[in-house]
């Protein structure tokens, strides 16, 4: 393997690493943090609502709690799984460390032998797949895309697989909801502004 295909090949398996190290510090985040975040919003919004009981969306915002509520009892679910989370995602993230070191050395490496890294690159590979969590909790891989491209040193992974804030680092799923809403938001104006035109042309 030339060292240029070896640097890339690198970076992709360091891109696999370390997101999954982040999609499972996300899991641990999700479990641990959002039902006190979401019960102080609840608590919150039901003095606001006690204090000023005329207010617009009083009945939607509590159809939203209750729904929000249910969600919190779907975590309940991967309550005994967060120390594994944790664990993972430490793990995870030593072997991102190790093959990142492993790529600067690979690239300042002058006389460059791919025989020389295959042994190192193997293990680490061996020990990825060693183990895995496969069952995440949901919409921890949106966090997971922040926590990667925002929390961890990955210059090195954007520069060497020329990724794009648009095409790489905003999850597909997301895109996808984005592209929905805009359409449906403008439907809505197109609808709403028909009667306003067929007035004005009489």
């Amino acid at each position: 393997m030339r060292q240029e295909e070896f640097l890339n090949t690198l970076a992709q398996k360091g891109y696999d690493i370390g997101f999954g190290a982040k999609k499972n510090f996300s899991s641990y985040d999700i479990i641990n943090k959002l039902p006190s975040w979401v019960g102080f919003i609840s608590l919150a919004v039901g003095i606001i609502q006690i204090a000023y009981e005329n207010i617009p969306l009083n009945k939607e915002l509590s159809i939203l709690l209750i729904f929000v509520g249910i969600a919190i009892m779907y975590l309940e679910v991967f309550k005994s799984k967060t120390s594994e989370f944790e664990n993972e995602g430490i793990r995870l993230t030593q072997l991102f460390n190790s093959i990142r070191d492993l790529y600067y050395c690979a690239k300042s490496d002058t006389n460059f032998l791919y025989s020389n890294y295959e042994t190192l690159y193997n293990n680490i590979l061996n020990d990825f797949y060693s183990n895995n969590v496969s069952k995440q909790v949901f919409m921890s891989s949106w966090y997971a895309h922040f926590k990667f491209f925002y929390e961890m040193q990955t210059d090195w992974i954007v520069n060497e697989l020329k990724l794009t804030f648009f095409k790489d680092k905003i999850p597909n799923s997301l895109k996808i909801i984005l592209l929905v809403a805009l359409i449906l938001i403008l439907s809505c104006l197109f609808y709403e502004c028909i009667p306003s035109v067929s007035r004005f042309c009489k």
